[in-house]
């Protein structure tokens, strides 16, 4: 199926690729020591968002707003502020949209998150990643714990009630106490949304290098399972849903789980629009993907002639997607999703096709290993096992 602009709504995410230093397990587009080009990059921005509105020809509904990076906490609230405005301009953005910044303990302030709530930032993302200063260290974080903790005051004095804290285990040298630690400590601030990721070793990073010249030795595959366990039993017990792989969210006062909107979006395999560079849109059944380097993308929105929606003058790849690889991304994304699944009649009404049928192959020597189940009513989900949640990657692999 492809998704046209008679449907709504999207999910806008801008790419911030600026850091301070760029840390050794990173392999995101992110680019340290050139700040310089920070002003010229915010105009650059504003100029593919109001190439996107022309080609598209209306304002687009937008329900969800993410600024990822990178570091999109270094740049001045005054050209966020800019950058917000020629949103504004060219979508039409819900009076509920969730807006999210992720931001970095050490390049804010307590007068910066009052800048943020003031443009309608609702939703922080903070990249705390350990609470152990041998493990920030390790991980090149330039940040301290204590500085972690004053972002969070700082944010909570702001006015901001829905924060989501990043933490990364599984890492060289990291004991299952220390980790125990770190989560238990996490735990002390409330979040309402908690990050956890596996460090992995991803190839051309410093950190790879460093494993590969037995600098450090390589993350423990079981003890990382070993924590992961721990982790899901101890934010269950904490009041936490487990909604995704990596993911777990509290309830507000009104029962509504505080999720990250704008990822679902993502686990949903439903349109969302790109800009930065280095940043992938999903729009009108095509994957498009902009051009990387920070310079590249600034010369490419101030010369580039406008091109036809969704692509803009900084896209240097646009792929169609068949209807076969829709509905496999939508498996492979969906199954992400711990209780939600993939709904088999949504999957028909989307596509036409019986899901059970199209992945035969798939589903049923998953379901006789174990793997996967149906739940819900009349069996409508098709979602992982309790067992399967640490096993995931094993089961995606099957859908690709």
């Amino acid at each position: 199926m492809v998704y046209s602009l008679t449907m709504s709504p999207f999910s806008l995410y801008l790419h911030i690729p600026f850091c301070k230093h760029r840390c050794g397990y990173c392999d995101f587009n992110t680019y340290a020591g050139q700040e310089d080009l920070i002003a010229g990059y915010c105009r650059a921005l504003q100029s593919e968002i109001a190439m996107l509105a022309q080609a598209a020809g209306r304002r687009l509904p937008v329900h969800t707003i993410f600024f990822g990076g990178g570091t999109p906490s270094l740049l001045p609230a005054a050209l966020l502020d800019e950058i917000f405005n020629a949103v504004h301009q060219a979508f039409e953005v819900s009076a509920h949209a969730e807006i999210t910044l992720e931001a970095n303990p050490g390049t804010v302030s307590r007068a910066y998150f009052q800048d943020l709530r003031r443009m309608g930032v609702n939703r922080l993302s903070m990249g705390v990643q350990s609470a152990n200063a041998g493990e920030l260290r390790l991980l090149e974080r330039q940040h301290g714990y204590g500085d972690a903790l004053h972002a969070y005051k700082w944010a909570r004095q702001a006015g901001f009630d829905n924060i989501s804290v990043d933490l990364i285990f599984g890492l060289p040298y990291q004991s299952l106490a220390a980790w125990q630690h770190n989560l238990d400590l996490a735990l002390r601030l409330h979040p309402e949304h908690i990050s956890l990721y596996a460090l992995t070793v991803e190839h051309g990073t410093p950190l790879h290098k460093w494993v590969n010249r037995g600098l450090l030795p390589m993350p423990d595959p079981d003890l990382a399972a070993d924590m992961y366990e721990f982790t899901m039993q101890q934010l269950g017990a904490s009041g936490y849903q487990h909604y995704e792989i990596s993911n777990w969210a509290r309830r507000r006062g009104d029962g509504a789980l505080l999720s990250s909107s704008h990822n679902l979006q993502y686990w949903r395999n439903q349109p969302y629009i790109g800009v930065g560079a280095g940043a992938h849109g999903l729009l009108e059944g095509m994957r498009i993907a902009n051009v990387l380097a920070p310079a590249a993308y600034i010369q490419r929105c101030r010369e580039a002639p406008p091109r036809p929606f969704p692509k803009t003058a900084a896209t240097v790849n646009a792929k169609t997607l068949s209807k076969h690889t829709q509905m496999q991304e939508t498996m492979l994304m969906g199954l992400r999703l711990i209780e939600e699944g993939v709904s088999r009649a949504q999957f028909e009404s989307r596509y036409g096709e019986d899901m059970q049928q199209v992945f035969a192959g798939e589903i049923e020597p998953l379901r006789a290993r174990g793997l996967l189940e149906w739940a819900g009513p009349q069996d409508d989900i098709l979602r992982l096992t309790p067992g399967a949640r640490i096993l995931g990657n094993q089961v995606f692999m099957h859908f690709v």
